[in-house]
């Protein structure tokens, strides 16, 4: 009987990461970078299967949902190394905007005004800080929570026993 109860808290707690991240955008203005957008995705697929797997009382569906979240913490992973500069980000979308033109000189104020998207994204290398004084970036807290929640979700498929 605790499968359905655990995969309902791995759905609740799943659902809990993108939710913090949008409060940070709506209450505390932070922009999100491309990678942080990509982050989130995981845990609402992880938070669907996680519901799925406590109606069905599955099993290998927990097992799914945990690694859902995994799949987040790999981008988080990702996004801790774009930040530290141990590696370029593979998205296009995460460079600041160039001021140089198409043929290597300097591009007229119109042709940057053009080039702007029209809601300012932060390239994916400048941290986002929660919490101030604390030198942990966004990123590298979801990467702590992806580690824990995936882990214990799988964990929790992979102990649990129906009791009839």
């Amino acid at each position: 009987m605790r499968l359905p109860l655990h995969a309902l808290l791995i759905a609740l707690l799943a659902a809990a990461a993108p939710l913090v991240a949008l409060g940070s955008e709506l209450f505390l203005g932070m922009a999100p970078c491309a990678l942080c957008l990509w982050q989130r995705p995981p845990y609402w697929a992880a938070a669907a299967i996680a519901v799925l797997a406590a109606v069905l009382r599955s099993r290998a569906l927990l097992a799914v949902a945990g690694l859902a979240v995994l799949a987040s913490g790999a981008v988080a992973g990702l996004h801790v190394g774009v930040e530290q500069g141990w590696w370029p980000s593979p998205l296009p979308s995460c460079a600041a905007p160039s001021v140089a033109g198409a043929a290597g000189g300097a591009a007229s104020v119109d042709d940057l005004m053009r080039s702007l998207a029209p809601v300012p994204s932060k390239p994916c290398d400048a941290p986002a800080f929660l919490i101030p004084g604390l030198p942990v970036s966004m990123a590298a807290m979801n990467l702590a929570y992806a580690l824990a929640l995936g882990g214990l979700a799988l964990t929790w498929a992979r102990r649990e026993t129906e009791d009839a």
